[in-house]
């Protein structure tokens, strides 16, 4: 499971195809990470989409999708059998070999990796472009901008509690400064404890959270990074003893994705029953 959510923490070099590459409307769309399908059905180009990778699971009509691989690489036979005009690749996620193998076939590719949360809205619109989709991914870009503004503005101006993200137990892993959580943790005025870490997904020592002293403890909420360190073994922590210790939804939260903002507001109500 932790493959599943930390392949799409870790973003990469965006292989942009410009949108004059497609002389028309994609109509066969091959989509290779489980963000992709939820940005296509976001703009109403889910139907066109006629393969996709392992836990593409949103909308639940995504779950009929038929899967052609994921993290460990592409069914290259079913790709050509498919004959999509339209691959939607994932830079950090998928294999660079994968990659270069269905550019140099001479398929048309599009690289979904954004990088920040405005990012999301920009790929709404390249995306509605490249489908034809060009009016409803306008009215979903615009949407999320004006959410996304909403919640900086709400949260601008609250106290900043000192946050721990437990991105992994075991190894004990955490997000800095460049990091994806980073920039949510941003949006809900937090102050992340290791946000100066030398890297952008921090491997840290529990000994290393104890100093911090962290107000709240935050978690991806599956059952082995919940599980992997109890917490309560330390109750000089102010959030394990004032109870400050949440899991979010790690879907909402790595996926970059419209419902990201979800995510966003999901944090920001664990801080605030931290303040």
């Amino acid at each position: 499971m932790i493959k599943r959510h930390l392949a799409g923490l870790f973003f990469g070099l965006c292989l942009l195809v410009p949108h004059s590459v497609l002389a028309n409307p994609a109509k066969r769309i091959i989509a290779l990470s489980p963000h992709a399908v939820e940005m296509l059905y976001a703009i109403g180009a889910g139907d066109k989409i006629v393969a996709t990778t392992d836990y593409a699971d949103y909308p639940e009509a995504a779950k009929k999708i038929p899967r052609i691989g994921g993290y460990y690489g592409i069914q290259m036979e079913r790709v050509m059998e498919l004959n999509p005009d339209l691959i939607v690749v994932w830079d950090s996620g998928n294999k660079a070999e994968d990659i270069n193998q269905l550019r140099t076939l001479g398929f048309n590719l599009y690289g979904s990796d954004p990088k920040t949360l405005e990012g999301v809205a920009k790929e709404l619109e390249e995306l509605g472009q490249l489908t034809g989709h060009v009016e409803e991914a306008s009215k979903a870009a615009a949407a999320y901008r004006a959410e996304l503004i909403r919640l900086r503005v709400e949260n601008a101006k609250k106290s900043e509690p000192k946050v721990f993200y437990q991105l992994w137990s075991t190894p004990l892993m955490t997000v800095s400064k460049n990091s994806w959580i980073q920039q949510i943790i941003s949006v809900c005025h937090g102050q992340n404890v290791f946000y100066d870490a030398a890297s952008d997904y921090p491997q840290v020592s529990l000994e290393n959270v104890l100093l911090t002293l962290p107000e709240v403890i935050l978690q991806s909420q599956e059952e082995g990074n919940v599980k992997g360190v109890d917490w309560n073994q330390w109750p000089e922590i102010p959030a394990v003893k004032n109870q400050h210790i949440y899991q979010l939804n790690a879907d909402l939260l790595h996926r970059a994705t419209p419902r990201a903002l979800l995510g966003v507001q999901a944090l920001c109500d664990a801080l605030d029953k931290a303040r």
